[in-house]
């Protein structure tokens, strides 16, 4: 695990989105892959429209089953930015929030279906008649 230090923080060698654009794969230096939804990084963004100003602001958002990713831009040599097929386009995802999603996959993911349901919500879009 990364402590911070420029020398030990991930780097990633490789970012790669899916065929189908509901993936991102990213291989680390450190010889981790992770291979990361678009929904959950859609739901796990680190803009403030999704994460808010502190934790209590943090918005719980359903309908983001089907969601891909259109495009991804590179930020410095630090991040990348993903662009949504939703739209949503201002989270900005460093290496070390990558690594960090990807240890934290099952759990994080978890938490978020717990959030759903206690507001009764669902991963699937709404149907349009």
């Amino acid at each position: 695990m990364a402590d911070g230090s420029p020398e030990n923080r991930p780097w990633p060698k490789e970012v790669r989105l899916r065929k189908d654009r509901r993936a991102l794969t990213v291989a680390f230096e450190d010889g981790i892959s992770f291979t990361l939804p678009a929904e959950y990084l859609r739901v796990e963004s680190p803009s403030a429209e999704v994460q808010g100003h502190n934790p209590d602001e943090r918005k719980i958002m359903g309908g983001k089953r089907d969601v891909g990713i259109m495009e991804i831009h590179p930020v410095g040599n630090y991040a990348v930015r993903l662009v949504f097929d939703d739209l949503h386009s201002t989270g900005i995802f460093s290496w070390d929030y990558l690594h960090q999603l990807g240890r934290e996959q099952d759990k994080r993911f978890a938490r978020y279906l717990e959030e759903l349901a206690a507001k009764g919500l669902s991963r699937d879009p709404p149907r349009h008649k």
